[in-house]
């Protein structure tokens, strides 16, 4: 045998040992170390658990005070809304003249209600209310508010009349 084709021997030899070593050593060492990584990282998401776990009961506990301090409490929105309203109204002399049933839209996970209703009185009083129904209630956000100058024709008089566009989410 020349040098030659010892040298080609052993490179052959050479190439087929470290195939079959990665066949049967490497490959499965590269498998458990890819199943480790795995492991630990809901490992690591397990271990976060109980932290996120009081994390969300005190969201919750925050969300129901917050319900609770806006009269939310077991009724619907619209309820509660009207209660406020009518409240309001009649201690400041203000007339609920219409509330329509909400407008509905849902947009990906999100529901979206639009209430519509109108007012008669004082511009002041319906102003006041209209504020307090945004800032203070937390019911949702105007979207439009419509003054008018109407006219009773039975008594000839004039009135203040306010269509309100009220958006909530949930």
């Amino acid at each position: 045998m020349t040098q030659k084709t010892k040298n080609i021997i052993l490179v052959s030899s050479f190439a087929v040992l470290l195939l079959l070593s990665y066949k049967f050593a490497f490959s499965k060492t590269i498998e458990t170390k890819i199943a480790y990584d795995i492991l630990e990282k809901e490992a690591v998401i397990f271990d976060n658990l109980p932290t996120q776990l009081s994390t969300l009961k005190r969201k919750e506990k925050y969300n129901d005070s917050i319900l609770t301090e806006y009269q939310l409490s077991g009724n619907s929105i619209q309820n509660s809304m009207l209660k406020t309203i009518n409240t309001y109204a009649e201690q400041h002399n203000i007339t609920l003249s219409n509330f329509v049933e909400p407008h509905q839209i849902q947009r990906d996970d999100l529901k979206i209600n639009t209430y519509q209703f109108s007012l008669e009185g004082s511009y002041n009083e319906m102003i006041t209310l209209i504020h307090q129904l945004e800032q203070n209630t937390k019911f949702g956000e105007i979207i439009n508010l419509d003054f008018k100058k109407r006219k009773n024709f039975k008594t000839g008089r004039f009135y203040l009349q306010a269509s309100v566009l009220l958006r909530s989410f949930g």
